[in-house]
């Protein structure tokens, strides 16, 4: 497993542009201030781009490459047409089944089950609706992530627009192990799916 992605803390920079269809982030480590990661949406579909600015666009597909700063595809996170419920799949720099998330019907402020790649239950991603906060939490209640927008740590002065955000992910979970791909990339789902 690539070194940044076994690091515990990770600050997320949305790419804020005019008229954008494909999404963009920066994922930098907020002790040194340095980028570790870059993540693009690559060769969106004329009709995609389309409905991307329209009420469909949480409907539509999406192909997210997250790379190292030399420009390796380290994960693939990726989904087809949408119409009711999320199915995300994750997949590696060889093109494998890492895991997957499948949205939960009917959860308030959204919700994701976090599957491994035979579809066992690793976790939960919550959120609450009123707020942009989520957590992974396992079945035995135990705290593996959490994303959020307030964060009164090192890096505070990143924060410039409400595009940005912070995961930290707790050492509970062990280093190298796939449950740390699967948290970094449900990030963008809670952005592209529950977010947008």
């Amino acid at each position: 497993m690539h070194p940044a992605l076994n690091k515990n803390l990770f600050f997320v920079k949305e790419h804020v542009k005019m008229f954008k269809a494909a999404n963009s982030f920066d994922i930098f480590d907020p002790e040194t201030k340095q980028q570790v990661l870059q993540c693009e949406e690559e060769n969106l579909g004329f009709f995609t781009k389309m409905f991307r600015f329209t009420d469909y666009k949480r409907m539509t597909p999406f192909n997210m490459h997250v790379k190292d700063m030399n420009g390796n595809t380290l994960f693939t996170v990726k989904r087809g047409v949408s119409l009711f419920l999320s199915t995300v799949d994750v997949l590696d720099s060889n093109n494998m089944l890492v895991g997957k998330f499948k949205q939960k019907f009917f959860s308030i402020g959204g919700k994701f089950e976090v599957l491994d790649a035979s579809e066992r239950p690793l976790c939960m991603l919550r959120g609450k609706w009123t707020s942009w906060e989520f957590k992974f939490v396992s079945n035995d209640g135990k705290d593996f992530a959490a994303v959020t927008k307030k964060w009164s740590g090192l890096g505070k002065e990143l924060f410039t627009s409400a595009d940005n955000y912070v995961l930290e992910i707790s050492s509970e979970v062990p280093s190298d192990h796939p449950l740390r791909v699967l948290i970094l990339a449900a990030v963008m789902c809670i952005d592209l799916v529950l977010k947008e």
